[in-house]
This record gives C-alpha cells, sequence and structure tokens, in this order.
C-alpha cells in the first residue's frame, strides 16, 4: 500500500471539483441530523437491556438535554415509527427502532476496536466513537472491519 503524504500548513491543499465537495459536506449535513436520532435510539435500547424501561427522565440525564427536549425527540421517534408508549410512561423501540439501535451499537463497537487498534486508550476510545460513529460511511467501516479482520 501506499504511504500518504504529510500534509504541512504549507501545502496547499487540493480542492475536490464542486459538485464532489457539496457532495460531501452534504453527506456530513445528513449524518448530523441522524446523529440525535441515533443517540436517543441506541440508549433507549440500553436502558431497556439494563433496567426494563426507558423513561424520559433518565433519557435526559443521560443526554445532558432538558426533559422537555427529550419529551419532543421523543414524538419525533414516534412519528418516525422507531418508538411506541404513553404519556407519562416509559418508552419502547418498535422492530425499526431495535434495528436502527442494533446497527448504531455494530457500528460503535467497531469504531471502539478500530481506535483501541491504533493505541487509543478505552475511556477516549468510548468517547470519540460516540461522535464518529455517525459520520463514517458503510465504505469506510467495512474497511475498518477487514483491517481488524487481517490483524487477528
Amino acid at each position: 500500500m501506499g504511504r500518504t503524504p504529510a500534509i504541512t500548513e504549507e501545502t496547499p491543499p487540493e480542492m475536490p471539483a464542486e459538485p464532489a465537495q457539496a457532495e460531501r459536506f452534504g453527506k456530513a449535513r445528513s449524518a448530523r441530523s441522524g446523529a440525535l436520532r441515533e443517540d436517543y435510539v441506541e440508549l433507549i435500547a440500553d436502558l431497556l437491556a439494563a433496567h426494563g424501561e426507558a423513561r424520559a427522565t433518565e433519557v435526559a440525564k443521560r443526554l445532558g438535554v432538558t426533559h422537555p427536549t427529550t419529551i419532543k425527540n421523543f414524538a419525533r421517534l414516534k412519528r418516525e415509527g422507531l418508538l411506541t408508549g404513553r404519556p407519562y410512561r416509559g418508552v419502547f423501540l418498535t422492530d425499526a427502532g431495535r434495528k436502527l439501535a442494533h446497527r448504531v451499537r455494530a457500528r460503535h463497537r467497531l469504531m471502539v476496536a478500530l481506535l483501541r487498534a491504533v493505541g487509543v486508550p478505552a475511556e477516549a476510545a468510548e468517547a470519540d466513537a460516540e461522535g464518529m460513529e455517525h459520520y463514517a460511511s458503510e465504505t469506510t467501516l467495512k474497511a475498518f472491519a477487514r483491517f481488524l479482520k487481517r490483524r487477528d
């Protein structure tokens, strides 16, 4: 494999074609909007597995957001078909919500494994993976999985 040349402050960046760059920025914006949905679904799945229920108060505390913000996001996730529940009760994932939670959890584990493989300490790997898992493309995730498999 070839090596990537070092980039320094003196090295001017090679600009991609405008349509390609616009597509890249569009994908990043889309990933940002999906990240919130994925964080909620992932956390709800974890709470359901650990405690058998996921209540708005607990979700709000663990995500570091307000209770009204959590209620608003629960309503959106219900409209999107990812959650079910009744007012003043816990929420549960639909089949679609469970599938999404499973995909997000798998991406998270893969990202943590990659970061640990390149020497990132466990706590930092967990924290960094929490953001990175939402932005890596399927192509990149598959490349990470191949890389890790070769190391075994």
